[in-house]
């Protein structure tokens, strides 16, 4: 039984270092995390470059936040709901529409952002941020979700 708890454990880890390894390596080649963080903390950013930071920020927040929720919804609610077809149901049809949103809105003003207003330029803005995003999704994948008792 252990081992195939471990078996499966790692499977799923592997699975989820597809995101992570790759995520990593473009952070730290482009050093996106530290061009990113000179936007937010310069002390005389262009206007538009700091709201821009600050709101693709926020937008990745969301997604995490988001995401937490649609993982912890079945200990929140003590059912576990369908996600096949999530769109029957009341809570995830609003979440997953409202989620994909912020990723895709999150995602493309981090690609202009460090692409506009940092030295990256457009292409390594758009992959700084895409490595960025999936090294969050990958460890965000890497959370347990909750064991509901089914009746």
């Amino acid at each position: 039984m252990a081992s195939l708890r471990l078996h499966a454990f790692s499977r799923h880890t592997l699975r989820q270092l597809k995101f992570i390894v790759p995520g990593v390596a473009v952070t730290y080649l482009f050093n996106t995390h530290r061009v990113f963080l000179s936007l937010l903390t310069n002390p005389s950013p262009d206007d538009w470059s700091r709201t821009a930071a600050l709101l693709s920020i926020c937008l990745g927040a969301l997604v995490v936040l988001l995401f937490l929720y649609v993982l912890l919804m079945p200990w929140l609610q003590g059912v576990e709901p369908d996600y096949r077809s999530w769109r029957q149901s009341g809570v995830l049809s609003h979440v997953i529409p409202t989620l994909t949103t912020a990723i895709l809105a999150g995602w493309s003003l981090l690609s202009i952002t460090l692409g506009k207003w940092t030295n990256l330029g457009y292409l390594e803005g758009t992959i700084g941020a895409s490595g960025l995003y999936a090294l969050v999704f990958g460890l965000m994948g890497l959370l347990p979700a909750p064991n509901i008792r089914r009746s």
